[in-house]
């Protein structure tokens, strides 16, 4: 600060007299709101107005009005004031819960997100998601949410996308079927829409597709319990299946992994300003998962 500047600056008193005066219209009811005496707001303002050298009320019968200069310097004010505030909150006060509102497909919900929560609530104990889980695209539109994670090759029309994994696909089993060496017969476990790709594994690994019986899924998850109790062979996705994968609950049959185009992402509209909470775990989010 400077010599000029500290001879000027008003001592802090005046200035909140001076702002609930402004912002009330009246000596006395500043008086009350800041637990002094009318006589004492009034005092503050004459100094006030005596160090700036201006007049910065009009006093009525009823009442004051701001003068066009008093006009002019309450907004300065009280930004200043407010700027104090958040942050002395921001520094010495517990933060308040934020929440965040996140969609996301039920497959990465269940297999990446869920598992990583509390590792989530040891870094940013103040922040709470409001998980909505997506079964359909057709999800997305419904409103309520800035930040979605979706499952694509990150061209999402309106929306700017960070990708947080890549798809490698890789044929899996439980332990009884995986001991089947002709596991290509075995029944084949079908996922709808993206993840439906044995043709393109197959073609990929240099063997042969086969028309064996299948059951067919609306959601990788559910196709995934299904590979665990027996029913058939899937095409896993890693990483989502890297869990089960070191657990040995589901075994890999081969050792040829097809890398897909495909993968999550987290998405946010164009151009959309993030609130402290979102950017806040949108950071998070890409530190745990980014690929």
């Amino acid at each position: 600060m400077t010599k000029g500047s500290a001879g000027i600056l008003p001592p802090l008193d005046w200035l909140r007299s001076f702002e609930a005066a402004a912002r009330l219209s009246n000596f006395t009811a500043a008086a009350t709101e800041l637990g002094l005496t009318q006589a004492a707001v009034s005092q503050h303002i004459r100094l006030l107005e005596e160090r700036l050298k201006v007049r910065l009320f009009a006093r009525l019968a009823r009442g004051v009005a701001l003068s066009p200069e008093g006009a002019a310097y309450l907004p300065h004010i009280q930004s200043a004031f407010a700027t104090i505030g958040n942050s002395t909150r921001e520094l010495f006060e517990p933060r308040a819960v934020q929440t965040v509102t996140l969609r996301v497909p039920i497959s990465f919900a269940l297999l990446m997100l869920v598992p990583a929560l509390p590792a989530l609530a040891v870094n940013f104990p103040h922040l709470r998601l409001d998980v909505v889980t997506i079964h359909r695209p057709a999800d997305y539109d419904e409103p309520g949410s800035v930040l979605d994670i979706r499952f694509g090759n990150g061209a999402f029309s309106g929306r700017e996308a960070d990708r947080l994994t890549v798809e490698r696909l890789l044929p899996v089993a439980s332990p009884a079927l995986a001991v089947d060496p002709d596991w290509t017969s075995r029944p084949l476990l079908l996922v709808a829409g993206a993840r439906e790709m044995w043709a393109e594994w197959f073609a990929a690994a240099g063997l042969a597709g086969h028309t064996a019986r299948a059951h067919r899924f609306d959601s990788f998850v559910a196709a995934l319990e299904a590979a665990k109790a027996g029913a058939g062979i899937l095409l896993g996705s890693r990483p989502l299946i890297d869990a089960v994968l070191a657990d040995k609950t589901l075994l890999p049959l081969s050792g040829f992994e097809l890398t897909s185009t495909s993968g999550h992402f987290l998405t946010r509209p164009t151009g959309r300003r993030l609130t402290d909470a979102e950017r806040e775990f949108r950071r998070w989010l890409l530190t745990r998962f980014a690929a």
